[in-house]
Parts: C-alpha cells; structure tokens; sequence
C-alpha cells in the first residue's frame, strides 16, 4: 500500500519525468546565455578588432595571436570567428519545437553548423601538429571526434535514420563546443579554487589536461544518460539520471558565471577603450 503511494506520489514516473524535463530545459537555459556571452565575446575580441586593425596581442588569451602570421593568421581567425554564428545558432538545433516547424531553417542551419563545426576542426588540428600551437592533447581527441560526430550527423540525415542521426547531433553539437565548455569548466574551477589550482600558465597542468577531456567526455556521457533514460520505466532510474543532469546543469551555470565575469566581461571592457 505505502509503496503504491509513494509511485503515485512525489517520486512518482510522471512527476520523475517532469523533473528529467525541467533538468534538461535549465541546462538549455543557462547554455544558451553561456553561448550567447560567448558570441559577444568573440565579435568584440577577433571580429570587431579585425575589422578596426586593433593590436590584441595583449587582450587576447589565444597563442595564435601571436604566433601566427600571413596564411597562418587567416587560418586562426578562419579558426575562431565562424563560433559566433555557431554560438548564436547551434542551439536551435536542439529545440524539438524549432525541428518540427521550421524544417527549412533546421536543416540549412544543421549544413552550415556541420560545415562550419568540420572547418573548425581541420584548422584546428592543423594549427596544432603543423604550427606547433600550445594545445592539449585533449583537443586534439576533441577534433578528430568532430569529424566522426560530423560524418555520423550527415551519414544518418541523408539516409533518414533520425531517431541516429538527432543521438549523433547532439554530440556534435558537444564536441564542436569543446572548447566553449574547457572555457566555462576552467573558470568554474578558478572560481570555486579562488585561483588556479593544477593550472599552469600554459594549460598543461594535471587539472588542466584533466578539462581538456573531461570538457566534452563528460556532457557526452551525460546526454547518453539521457538518451538511455528516457527508455525506462522505472522511476528511481529517472531520478537517478535527473539528479545527474541537475549536477551538470549547477556546473554549467557555475562555469558560465565564472567566464563572464572573469574572462569575457573584463577583456570586452579593453577591447572597448581602444576602439
């Protein structure tokens, strides 16, 4: 009797699964200010400044900024500036609502964030292993998942697997954002830390080539914990995987707020007194 009222009652499936929902809609809501923050960031940083000449050696954390010139530089801003469309429009991609009635928006905005998402790992990986660029190894596993994830997302649309091809999607949409999430998990780090703590001023500290995997390994895990429960019946099992994704969307917002207010904000601030 007591346990017929419990699975009626507040841990109910129903009420498990409503609370799944509100997890993954948070998570959306806080990314998309996250995503947001980062367009600006990066159309004030490497847009607007290459527009007005601006010098940023001294405003910009990127080593290719000062490491690259003639060819070599158009592939760095080639590398960087196509994330503003990526962080402005990525999103929608996700949204069940957006995929059912504006399909003609979904699927040009799907080729042109894969095909944005795939140049930005192959300039990534070459600036890495031919100019030598201080990356982690982690992104280096980073874009070489981003042309499987591609290949994959593409492969199951054009044969119409979509059930393979939205599970395939939505990690690219991780992976082409790998270097988003380091940022939000490094910053959230400093923060909770007060300071680095495993960093290193060229981010090869155990911490730090602990995020450079753990900033996509683990929201890929996560959103398999997703796809695997929303299969079950059973309502511990989907408050288990709630609870889970809770935890990932408190990060995400930590994180976030750490890299608007450390990162983003202040080198805005300098781009804006030397325009």
């Amino acid at each position: 009797m007591s346990g017929s009222v419990i699975s009626s009652g507040m841990f109910g499936l129903q009420n498990a699964k409503t609370a799944l929902d509100i997890s993954v809609k948070s998570w959306f809501a806080i990314a998309l200010v996250g995503q947001w923050a980062f367009a600006l960031y990066v159309f004030f940083i490497y847009a607007l400044t290459l527009a007005f000449g601006v010098d940023i050696t001294d405003i910009s954390p990127a080593s290719g900024v000062r490491e690259t010139e003639g060819f070599d530089r158009v592939v760095f801003f080639s590398h960087i500036v196509p994330s503003v469309y990526l962080s402005l429009f990525g999103l929608f991609q996700l949204v069940p609502a957006i995929r059912n009635r504006f399909r003609g928006f979904h699927r040009w905005n799907g080729r042109l964030f894969l095909v944005l998402g795939l140049c930005g790992a192959l300039t990534g990986l070459y600036l890495q292993w031919i100019k030598g660029l201080n990356f982690s190894q982690g992104v280096t596993v980073n874009g070489l998942l981003i042309l499987l994830a591609v290949a994959a997302t593409w492969y199951y649309a054009v044969n119409r697997r979509f059930d393979l091809h939205m599970r395939w999607a939505v990690h690219t949409f991780i992976l082409v954002n790998g270097v988003w999430s380091f940022r939000l998990y490094l910053m959230g780090w400093y923060l909770v830390n007060q300071g680095p703590n495993g960093n290193t001023p060229n981010v090869n500290g155990p911490m730090d080539v602990f995020l450079s995997f753990a900033c996509y390994l683990i929201p890929m895990a996560i959103a398999e914990l997703y796809f695997w429960v929303k299969r079950q019946r059973h309502n511990h099992k989907v408050w288990a995987a709630t609870t889970v994704m809770t935890i990932g969307a408190l990060i995400t917002l930590i994180g976030v707020f750490a890299a608007i207010t450390m990162m983003w904000t202040p080198r805005i601030a300098k781009v804006l007194t030397v325009i």
